[in-house]
């Protein structure tokens, strides 16, 4: 097949998760033999950040502005057999239009942000990425949320089919790694600031910190306000490549996962870095929310504390014995479910039946 996707961005994971997931797909993709064609508009925090500016497994194509170029990035998708528009594509209801009216197609909307996307459709019909009068128009809706999200977006929006299709991981990319010192830490955790996340991160980890003075905890992100006060042994690191996440989370006792309230509010919304971590052999720690036992055991395969002393409970009486079982039992259970090899096979039975 040769598949055409307009994404945030696949050359850069400064600041997202979208790189990394487009990343995955599409490697997995071409592995089954299919050409990917990937699309992003130039901006500039991007640009001054490309990880990966040249994919060995799919073409990048770069535009300035949709006035000037939008002529040819509607013609690249003509002849295709698959068709994707993702969540946060800067031009993605002019460019949809667009694409109705040439013909191109079968059309697919991938959502990796649904419950923020649900949350802007319910409130005003429409986001600065989708319109709710294109919905029934695509014909399946890819959804990073499972659940009831999914009667929701047939029932109410008109999607004529609303499909789980979940971030996944690349095995051949994450895997446990030996320790790195500058990465070693009892607790540490990954991810782009976000202000309805960082009362959690204050409470789990800031608070456990405070309670273990003598234990290292470590925070990696990008775009944290500088006025945030960090305890004496929380790390910062601004950002941590790719290529470098099985290192860091290697190198850590215990990782957390943190989830935004849109998903905590919709469940079934299981990060892809929730997935990366446990393909590592990570020992996690998560917030609680609905459909997480679809993914992960609780007890078994995840913990979930509720307040700072359970997570310095957690740090301080877990053996280590125990704390590499679970992690074990992670990466077995997320490697049998969800690494992108299992999302490419979706994707051809999806592309077959709205064929």
């Amino acid at each position: 097949m040769r598949i055409v996707i307009y994404g945030l961005t696949i050359t850069s994971s400064w600041g997202n998760g979208h790189a990394t997931t487009y990343r995955s797909l599409a490697k997995a993709l071409a592995k089954r033999g299919h050409s990917v064609h990937f699309i992003e508009k130039d901006v500039e925090w991007y640009r001054s950040n490309r990880d990966l500016p040249s994919p060995e497994f799919c073409t990048v194509q770069l535009y300035d502005a949709w006035a000037a170029g939008s002529k040819a990035l509607v013609e690249a998708s003509a002849g295709a057999d698959a068709v994707i528009v993702g969540s946060y594509f800067p031009d993605a209801i002019a460019l949809t239009t667009a694409l109705l009216e040439a013909g191109h197609g079968p059309l697919l909307f991938y959502d990796i942000d649904t419950p923020i996307t649900m949350a802007h459709l319910r409130a005003s019909g429409r986001t600065e990425y989708l319109n709710e009068s294109l919905i029934p128009h695509y014909s399946a809706y890819l959804s990073f949320t499972g659940g009831p999200a999914l009667k929701e977006l047939e029932d109410s929006f008109g999607s004529p089919w609303a499909v789980p299709f979940y971030c996944s991981v690349d095995p051949e990319l994450y895997r446990p790694t030996t320790c790195r010192e500058a990465f070693r830490s009892d607790l540490s955790y990954l991810g782009t600031y976000a202000a309805d996340r960082q009362p959690k991160l204050t409470r789990l980890l800031a608070g456990a910190a405070a309670i273990l003075p003598e234990r290292r905890f470590v925070v990696a992100g990008p775009q944290y306000p500088q006025d945030i006060v960090w305890g004496p042994n929380i790390g910062r690191m601004i950002h941590v490549p790719p290529p470098e996440h099985p290192a860091f989370y290697s190198s850590s006792r215990f990782t957390l996962n943190l989830t935004r309230n849109d998903m905590v509010a919709s469940g079934y919304s299981p990060s892809v870095r929730l997935f990366e971590a446990s393909a590592c052999g990570a020992a996690i720690l998560s917030d609680s929310w609905t459909g997480l036992d679809e993914f992960l055991t609780p007890g078994e395969e995840i913990l979930l504390p509720s307040d700072e002393e359970e997570v310095a409970a957690i740090l301080t009486e877990m053996s280590d014995e125990e704390r590499v079982r679970m992690g074990r039992r992670a990466r077995e259970r997320i490697l049998a479910e969800h690494t992108s090899e299992h999302r490419a096979e979706q994707f051809e039975r999806v592309v077959e039946r709205v064929s």
